[in-house]
């Protein structure tokens, strides 16, 4: 059974995110999106609460939700997974995906990185933007599934300026 590994911050999980897991359900039979844990940086949303956000956006059983730390082609070995899914939205994506698949590549020959171009209709979404204009009360309603919009609205709100 082929299985991929779907790694990123998901901080929060994006309709962009999401389009990729259900085109990369149409070529693996199995997808594991594996949340990375960076101790240097400080996201949004807890660990648990990513995991339970994309658990509630993506209810296909041949998705499993996991995180990991260090090493994403250490995680991928101890998987037993020797496919990774990373998506592209730009031309400015591919430099840096590209460094880090061939460093990937060096580091473990077996695994490859399959690259998807992201849909046209969330190319320009990113975790980071979702953040930035939700922070400033804007609405992120069709760049995010429903339950990560009600998510950022009660994490904000008590920030908003009032009107």
């Amino acid at each position: 059974m082929p299985v991929a590994i779907y790694p990123g911050s998901f901080d929060p999980l994006t309709n962009g995110h999401l389009s990729l897991i259900q085109r990369g359900l149409k070529m693996f039979d199995r997808l594991i999106v594996a949340i990375a844990v960076n101790p240097k940086k400080t996201p949004l949303f807890s660990l648990e609460e990513r995991k339970q956000l994309i658990r509630e956006a993506c209810q296909d059983p041949r998705v499993e939700v996991d995180s990991f730390q260090g090493l994403l082609v250490q995680y991928a070995q101890r998987r037993q997974v020797n496919v990774l899914i990373r998506g592209l939205r730009a031309v400015s994506d591919f430099e840096f995906e590209f460094q880090l698949a061939n460093m990937n590549r060096k580091l473990e020959p077996d695994i490859e990185t399959v690259f998807m171009m992201t849909g046209e209709d969330y190319f320009y979404i990113s975790s980071q933007l979702v953040r930035e204009v939700a922070s400033l009360g804007g609405d992120v309603t069709g760049l995010v599934p429903a339950n990560v919009n009600a998510k950022l609205q009660e994490k904000f709100a008590p920030q908003l300026p009032k009107p």
